[in-house]
């Protein structure tokens, strides 16, 4: 069962390694009117999220007296899976 667990968990992490390296290539990638606005949108979104969950962290360890105890890769995995999903979304919505 442990075997198991550590499989799936393994997956989860290279699935998250493959989400951070698609993000950063997905605003690279250059397109048209269409898909700059798709990605325009979808930044933004990510940029709101990820703002609002710092200002939470800084107002929970300030309310805790606690210092901040946030892994840069957990930041960044959760980075690339709101921008996915908010791709995703935009991309059904405007339709590329």
């Amino acid at each position: 069962m442990v075997n198991i667990m550590l499989a799936v968990f393994g997956i989860f992490l290279l699935v998250l390694i493959v989400l951070d390296v698609l993000m950063i290539y997905s605003l690279f990638r250059t397109g048209d009117e269409r898909r700059q606005l798709i990605v325009w949108k979808a930044s933004a979104f990510t940029l709101l999220v990820v703002s609002l969950t710092l200002v939470f962290d800084v107002i929970q360890s300030l309310v805790e007296s606690e210092a901040m105890l946030v892994s840069p890769f957990t930041k960044l995995s959760v980075t690339a899976m709101v921008y996915f999903l908010s791709l995703l979304y935009y991309r059904k919505r405007y339709g590329d």
